[in-house]
């Protein structure tokens, strides 16, 4: 397996799990947003584009996801009372 390959497989390994589990905190919906990056990026670097341009939607779509729950507010300690 060569690096690029090993690189794929923890990109969509970080995706499956934090995708199964993000019901536990808003915070894995912020990693299934950074492992969808990271599925992007491979898709690029391997040449399947069109992988990398949905993983890259993914990722947005996680981002904005991660930002209704509240996630700008509880990085930084504080709370949106509106």
């Amino acid at each position: 397996m060569d690096i690029l390959t090993a690189f794929g497989l923890f990109a969509v390994s970080a995706m499956l799990l934090c995708y199964a589990l993000e019901d536990y905190s808003p915070w894995l919906v912020l990693a299934f947003a950074g492992s969808c990056a990271l599925g992007s990026t491979y898709g690029f670097l391997q040449g399947a584009w069109p992988f990398g341009v949905v993983e890259a939607i993914w990722s947005v779509v996680a981002l904005r996801r991660w930002y209704r729950l509240g996630g700008i507010e509880r990085r930084s300690g504080h709370r949106n009372t509106q």
